[in-house]
């Protein structure tokens, strides 16, 4: 057990423990949480209303969150002291307590860490940034049918651009990598130019599909979609495809079929035949049996650029979806804008066990300590956070209420603004009135 200086550890709550490779989580479990900066302790404070009201209304007070502050960012500074951004007992505290929260955190100025987020990313291995994004009925969006839009996106964590390997143009570092590469793979990087390196691995690659698939098979999904640029980045992105099917393949043979394998054994003298008729599965690759392919899931892969344009104009045939970093990030946000935007969204990084929940926006530091922003992204990661526990029945309560919060039109200003008829709220009230709306 860790000894922390400045964390102050309840008296009460027990620790969520891993045993036999599973989430052993007590009545009572301890979670961490970093408020965070900016509007961070907003929607913090609404937030923490609007969960502990879900676990004491599903459980009867037979459950209860204990709730244990941990510092980064800003506040981590004033604690800690002058460039103590990310406190080592902070990253310490997650691990040992397996499950925490944050809100968004700024990014340091001459503290020597690009990113916060990234930092605990890497310091903790959470390898899958696990987005969902599905659209709340009367949330306002771009699109004309929102609702056909949801998935869970699989974003790999810790490789690709995240890798964070760059060297800056003119510098001596970067004048050797072009030398060397020009001189030895005769290829020909322009002079003067910065140089990032993009690593993807087979090991990363792997764990991270594996991931995603098991979420499909835990929660009844129906397809796993690998996005890749793999047409151009043949041995990075390209590879990230190839080790996702081998992946599926080899691990779960009994749960998936690819969709090369689907058709090859649909197609009939009219085109298709139906996925029903006695025989159209004989024997999927490998020599096993098909079982009932209705049942299976399906694992296919597509370029990154036309998943933009998939996910707008046919959104309802994705499902799950694993990618790496860069493409993860773009499609994420992208897809979150079809259905009310960041406000709306949320999000985790997960490791093996590990789970860090967080809000998915920045810090939106001009709104700070006026209890005015959305806090549904943290709320909703609340709600992952919950489902993540096996608590259920609160998350659902959460879930049930915010549709119906938002059906009333009592929405905070960025929402308001889009919705005619609406009553434009605090954030504060806008948690209120989620917690007024559970049954």
């Amino acid at each position: 057990m860790a000894k922390f200086k400045k964390i102050k550890v309840p008296k009460e709550g027990q620790k969520i423990t891993v045993v036999k490779n599973k989430l052993t989580v007590p009545d009572d479990p301890i979670i961490p949480f970093i408020e965070g900066d900016g509007i961070g302790p907003d929607i913090w404070r609404a937030t923490k209303m609007v969960l502990d009201a879900s676990v004491d209304k599903a459980y009867k007070g037979k459950k209860k969150i204990v709730w244990m502050e941990i510092f980064a960012g800003e506040k981590a500074v004033k604690v800690y002291g002058k460039n103590k951004w990310l406190p080592n007992e902070t990253v310490d505290a997650i691990r040992e307590y397996v499950v925490a929260l944050k809100g968004p955190l700024t990014t340091p100025i001459g503290g020597g860490i690009r990113s916060l987020n990234v930092a605990l990313r890497q310091k903790l291995d959470l390898f899958a940034c696990v987005r969902p994004v599905k659209y709340y009925a009367g949330t306002p969006s771009p699109v004309k049918r929102p609702q056909d839009l949801d998935i869970v996106i699989f974003r790999e964590n810790t490789e690709d651009v995240y890798a964070g390997i760059e060297f800056k143009a003119r510098t001596k570092a970067a004048n050797e990598i072009i030398e060397f590469i020009n001189k030895g793979y005769k290829k020909n990087i322009r002079e003067k130019s910065g140089i990032g390196i993009k690593p993807i691995s087979k090991f990363g690659s792997m764990r991270l599909v594996k991931k995603a698939i098991e979420y499909a098979i835990e929660n009844n999904r129906k397809s796993v979609t690998l996005v890749h640029k793999g047409n151009i980045m043949k041995f990075t992105e390209g590879a990230f495809k190839e080790w996702g099917y081998e992946v599926a393949l080899k691990e779960f043979r009994d749960y998936i079929i690819t969709e090369d394998e689907l058709w090859d054994q649909v197609k009939g003298p009219d085109g298709v035949t139906p996925m029903t008729k006695p025989g159209a599965f004989k024997k999927l690759r490998g020599g096993k049996p098909a079982g009932n392919p209705g049942s299976r899931i399906v694992v296919k892969d597509r370029i990154a650029d036309q998943m933009f344009q998939q996910l707008l104009l046919r959104p309802s045939e994705y499902d799950v979806v694993a990618t790496p970093n860069l493409n993860g990030d773009y499609l994420s946000d992208a897809a979150a804008a079809q259905v009310g935007g960041l406000g709306m969204a949320p999000g985790s990084n997960i490791s093996y066990f590990t789970g860090l929940f967080e809000a998915t926006h920045g810090t939106a530091p001009k709104y700070a300590g006026m209890d005015k922003v959305n806090p549904g992204s943290l709320i909703l990661s609340g709600v992952m956070m919950l489902r993540y526990l096996g608590w259920k029945e609160a998350a659902d309560k959460i879930e049930n209420s915010i549709k119906k919060t938002i059906r009333s039109k009592v929405v905070t200003y960025d929402l308001a603004r889009q919705m005619k008829g609406a009553k434009k709220v605090k954030c504060s009230q806008f948690a209120k009135e989620i917690v007024k709306n559970m049954k």
